[in-house]
């Protein structure tokens, strides 16, 4: 069996941190789906730049869409919302046939919203709106002024994934918020079977700060055997580090409802 496949027998599901236009058309993430299990995919505004700007994917859309709009910012969402829509239709299936449990594709509100709980609020409303997939969620930081956000849009049923999660404590923060959402929800007679979270661990945060403490310690160590072992450690590290570069850990806030 394929590894990928493997995993999802270990009760783990592989989401791709990736999205440019031409993994829509060439089907290439139809094929994911199908021949390596892949259950979701998210984005942000760097990979949608990276995947802009390396590629001539968007050239001739960039092109016709321009003297529509007024700003990078309106033309990128544009943009990126056609590939979320997109992405979100091929996962479809996977979403129903996990009963919504997997099957996502995520987009981020702007990080120049970070502090801000209000704007968070109204954009994370907005591209709801304007996605209009139910597979769909949208990614808010775990910032003090992003917690209240995520609260009050698990509350109206809007799809949230958290992200910017360095800390146990902001993590037990989004928890809390994440319940309290479902009970407001509930309160007001809202259904909560269609409401999905997870909170997101970036993998290659904690290796970057692991591989800085082994090469710290190999400026002190001092016995052969310690230097082979540290070196050995940092090898491994950087070795899963280039074939996992953008893996997330997601942790969903619940089961399945």
């Amino acid at each position: 069996m394929n590894p990928l496949q493997a995993l999802q027998g270990c009760g783990q599901s592989v989401w791709l941190d990736y999205i440019r236009r031409s993994l829509l058309t060439s089907g290439e993430l139809a094929r994911l789906i199908e021949e390596d299990g892949l259950r979701g995919v998210t984005s942000n505004p760097a990979i949608f730049e990276k995947a802009i700007t390396g590629s001539t994917d968007y050239v001739d859309l960039l092109r016709a869409l321009a003297p529509q709009y007024q700003g990078a910012k309106a033309l990128y969402e544009q943009v990126a919302i056609r590939d979320i829509q997109e992405a979100a239709d091929v996962l479809r299936r996977v979403y129903e046939q996990t009963q919504r449990r997997d099957g996502y594709v995520s987009l981020e509100v702007s990080p120049n919203l970070a502090r801000d709980t209000a704007g968070t609020l109204a954009e994370a409303r907005r591209l709801w709106q304007q996605v209009g997939r139910p597979n769909v969620m949208i990614k808010v930081p775990a910032t003090p002024e992003g917690i209240p956000a995520i609260e009050q849009l698990i509350s109206e049923g809007i799809n949230v994934n958290v992200t910017l999660l360095f800390a146990q404590e902001a993590y037990e923060q989004v928890v809390r918020a994440y319940i309290a959402g479902l009970e407001k929800r509930a309160a007001q007679g809202g259904d909560l079977r269609h409401v999905a979270s997870v909170a997101s661990f970036f993998i290659s945060r904690i290796d970057t700060a692991v591989d800085a403490v082994l090469s710290e310690r190999l400026k002190t160590a001092t016995g052969a055997s310690e230097r082979a072992l540290l070196k050995s450690e940092k090898l491994g590290l950087e070795q899963l580090s280039g074939k996992c570069r953008a893996v997330h850990f997601h942790k969903w806030l619940s089961p399945a409802l």
